[in-house]
C-alpha cells in the first residue's frame, strides 16, 4: 500500500502573538514595579481610512491590555506636513511616551519619508528609521521592524538553532525584504535575497531550508517550487476575489498569501497559514519593541522576551 506523504505542519501565529503579549505585559508590569516606568506607545492616524482606522484601534486596544500607556492621535485628512510634523516633535519631547507610530499610508500631500525621518531613532518602534536600518545591519542594538522579528521568532520556536540553513527570501523591501536577511544572516544562515529579476526563481527557492515570500503577488510561489520540508514563511496579505461565483460577482474576496498554501501545504514541512501566521505577530511585536525602548530609555536591560 502507497504511503500519502505528510502534509506540513501550521505555525500557529495567532497563539504565538498571544503568549508573547502576555509576556511582555508581565515584562513591563515588573519594570514598573521596579523602575517606576510604564511604557507607552502613541499611534498618529492621518485621514479616514477604514481599514487603517480598524488597525489603530486593535493596536490601541491591544496597548492597554498588556498593561501600558496607549495614546492615539486622530488628524483631520486636511492636516498639513508641518501640523504633523510639529506633534512628532512633541511626541520626541515626551519623556512618557516610549514608541511613536505613524500609521501609513498618508494622505498624498504629505511626505512619508520626510515624516518617518522625523521620528526619533530610539522611538522609531516600526523600525523604519534610517539609524534602525543601519543599526541593524552592523549588528548593534536597535528598533526592528515588526513583521521580521515577528517571523524570526517563528522560526527560532520551530526550528531552535538557524545556523547553518540555506534562507531565500522573496522579496527586496525595506520593510521585510532586506531587514529578514539581515536578522537571519544574524543567526548565522547563508541568506538569498530573489527578487523580480532573478533567474530561474522556482529553482532557487527549492534550494531553502527556510523560504520567506514577502513579493506581494497572490499565491505566486507553487508547490513545486519549495523543497520538501522546508519552513515556508508567507508574510504576503493579498485579497483575490471568492472562490464562490455569486459573491465574486458582489465583490466578496478572501485573503491569501504569496504562497499557494493547498499545494506548498503537501510538500513544506512546516508552513504559516494566511490568515493567522504571520499577520497577528505584527501587534504583539509591536509591543515587544515598545517595552524594549522603555527599557533602553531607563537605562535597564530588556528582559528575554522569547520565553
Amino acid at each position: 500500500m502507497a504511503v500519502e506523504p505528510a502534509r506540513a505542519s501550521l505555525i500557529d501565529g495567532k497563539a504565538f502573538s498571544q503568549t508573547l503579549v502576555e509576556r511582555v505585559a508581565a515584562a513591563a508590569a515588573r519594570l514598573e514595579s521596579a523602575h517606576g516606568v510604564k511604557p507607552g506607545l502613541a499611534v498618529v492616524i492621518v485621514g479616514e481610512d477604514p481599514a487603517s482606522q480598524l488597525y489603530v484601534r486593535n493596536k490601541g486596544e491591544t496597548t492597554l491590555k498588556a498593561g501600558m500607556r496607549s495614546d492615539t492621535h486622530r488628524l483631520p485628512a486636511e492636516t498639513t506636513q508641518d501640523e504633523l510634523l510639529a506633534l512628532i516633535a512633541q511626541l520626541n519631547a515626551d519623556a512618557g511616551i516610549h514608541g511613536v507610530l505613524v500609521q501609513l499610508p498618508l494622505p498624498k500631500h504629505i511626505d512619508s519619508a520626510a515624516v518617518l525621518d522625523a521620528i526619533s531613532p530610539d522611538k522609531d518602534v516600526d523600525g523604519f528609521h534610517v539609524v534602525n536600518a543601519g543599526r541593524l545591519a552592523v549588528g548593534l542594538p536597535g528598533m526592528i521592524p515588526c513583521t521580521p522579528l515577528g517571523s524570526l521568532m517563528l522560526l527560532k520556536d520551530q526550528l531552535g538553532d538557524l545556523s547553518g540553513l540555506n534562507a531565500v527570501i522573496v522579496g527586496r523591501s525595506n520593510i521585510v525584504g532586506k531587514p529578514m536577511a539581515q536578522l537571519l544572516l544574524g543567526e548565522s544562515c547563508t541568506v538569498t535575497i530573489a527578487h523580480s529579476r532573478t533567474r530561474d526563481l522556482p529553482a532557487l527557492c527549492r534550494t531553502a531550508d527556510i523560504l520567506v515570500a514577502a513579493v506581494g503577488r497572490p499565491e505566486m510561489i507553487k508547490g513545486d517550487w519549495i523543497k520538501p520540508g522546508a519552513t515556508v514563511i508567507d508574510v504576503g496579505i493579498n485579497r483575490v476575489p471568492s472562490r464562490d461565483p455569486v459573491k465574486a460577482a458582489e465583490g466578496k474576496t478572501r485573503v491569501v498569501g504569496d504562497v499557494d498554501f493547498n499545494e506548498a501545504v503537501e510538500v513544506a514541512g512546516r508552513i504559516t497559514p494566511v490568515p493567522g501566521g504571520v499577520g497577528p505577530m505584527t501587534i504583539a511585536c509591536l509591543l515587544a519593541n515598545t517595552y524594549t525602548a522603555a527599557c533602553r530609555a531607563a537605562g535597564v536591560e530588556p528582559e528575554d522576551l522569547n520565553g
